[in-house]
């Protein structure tokens, strides 16, 4: 589940991080780093949480 979870807030935070901060990225300057910190964090707890609310629910 850490594995995945990883690898998905991995990909995302890429591609959001891509998004938001490209240009200032690309001009050379330096990313804001609390943007860059939680745009790898959010996605990394919404699929944990997916993850363990998918495990706990009763089938």
């Amino acid at each position: 589940m850490i594995k995945r979870s990883l690898l998905m807030a991995l990909l995302v935070g890429t591609v959001v991080n891509g998004i938001n901060q490209g240009p200032e990225i690309l001009q050379g300057r330096w990313p804001v780093i609390w943007k860059l910190v939680l745009t790898y964090i959010i996605p990394f707890l919404v699929v944990s949480y997916g993850s363990y609310a998918a495990l706990r629910s009763p089938r």
